[in-house]
């Protein structure tokens, strides 16, 4: 006896008709538009400018650091400063943006 294949027996369409692959999608309904600001006619994603100004407080901490003598105690340099301009990144980001 020959069995009929339908495209419903078929996994990858099982998958895709699955309503766990709605979950996702259930995800970013409530996404809306990135928050952005007009420069000179331009408009630019605030995070950007949020970043800039995080990595500019952060070379202002360091100096300050190397200025009082601080930066000696830091270890590892390579996870404090990255990890200093996330911090100053997203406090700007609640403080303006949020």
């Amino acid at each position: 006896m020959l069995k009929r294949y339908y495209a419903v027996d078929n996994l990858p369409v099982k998958r895709l008709l699955s309503p766990y692959a709605l979950v996702p999608l259930m995800a970013i309904i409530g996404c809306s538009r990135a928050p952005s600001f007009n420069l000179l006619g331009s408009y630019f994603p605030s995070w950007m400018l949020c970043g800039v100004i995080g990595i500019l407080l952060t070379v202002a901490a360091r100096l300050f650091f190397l200025k009082i003598g601080f930066e000696q105690y830091l270890s590892p340099l390579i996870l404090v400063y990255p990890c200093l301009t996330a911090f100053f990144m997203f406090t700007l980001w609640l403080l303006f943006f949020s």
